[in-house]
């Protein structure tokens, strides 16, 4: 009898933390779904600029460097 109730408050224990789990993984997803979006979207800023001002193309790793290091 007390073997049961440990066991099914361990069972509930693990249920809740699979629902945080998967909570968190929701929010992850969420989050890779807007760095996608805005992956897309820097990229059509930069082909837009690259054919705008063609020194762009030339000046952009330049200033890459320097954000990066």
């Amino acid at each position: 009898m007390r073997e049961e109730k440990v066991l099914q408050e361990k069972i509930a224990l693990v249920e809740k933390e699979l629902a945080t789990v998967t909570e968190c993984l929701e929010r992850i997803d969420a989050a890779l779904k807007d760095i996608k979006d805005l992956k897309l979207e820097i990229k059509g800023l930069k082909l837009f600029l690259g054919r705008k001002h063609p020194e762009f193309k030339t000046q952009y790793p330049e200033i890459m460097k320097k954000l990066r290091g």
